[in-house]
């Protein structure tokens, strides 16, 4: 953990999934429990938040692309990750190291740091039942990733509430 009053700097990771519209909960929830937020999203997960908005409650630019080499590392380093919601692609390719996107590097990146992560997808029934889908949360868990996902749950539960994602994190962190 960083030395700063707060819990420490937990990044929170949004995919493009209707539940991203509502990601300022969490970060508030978050911000509430004494973490220091900062917003990362998908190049598609840009469209479903208010990046100003967001930027301006946790005091960091929301990041969704990578930077240049003379560009300033606007990011605090990380001392936990919420991913939420994830999505299909984004699940796939972080399992199988295919960092083609800024979100999938970093989730590559901080996974081989052993950062706690708690990733919790939302994507569409038939998806969830790909053949490449459950293979890759099962890698996903054996690299260390906490990831909740019912797949007996309807497809509009599958993604527990934000309260109980951050729960989930702070238990993680705690046991």
């Amino acid at each position: 953990m960083t030395d700063d009053p707060y819990r420490g700097v937990l990044y929170v990771v949004v995919c493009a999934a209707p539940a991203a519209s509502d990601a300022e909960t969490l970060v508030r929830l978050a911000r509430d429990a004494g973490w220091r937020v900062c917003v990362v999203t998908s190049p598609m997960g840009r469209r479903f938040v208010d990046t100003e908005r967001l930027s301006a409650l946790t005091g960091t630019p929301v990041r969704s692309d990578f930077r240049m080499p003379d560009e300033p590392n606007e990011l605090p380093v990380a001392d936990a990750v919420i991913v939420a919601p994830a999505t299909f692609n984004t699940i796939n390719k972080w399992a199988n190291g295919i960092a083609d996107t800024f979100v999938v590097g970093l989730l590559c990146e901080l996974t081989g740091f052993g950062l706690p992560i708690v990733a919790a997808p939302l994507l569409k029934d038939a998806l969830a039942r790909h053949a490449a889908f459950a293979p890759n949360l099962e890698a996903l868990r054996a690299m260390g990733v906490r990831v909740l996902f019912d797949p007996a749950a309807s497809p509009g539960a599958r993604m527990p509430p934000w309260e109980e994602i951050l729960t989930e994190l702070h238990t993680l962190l705690d046991g």
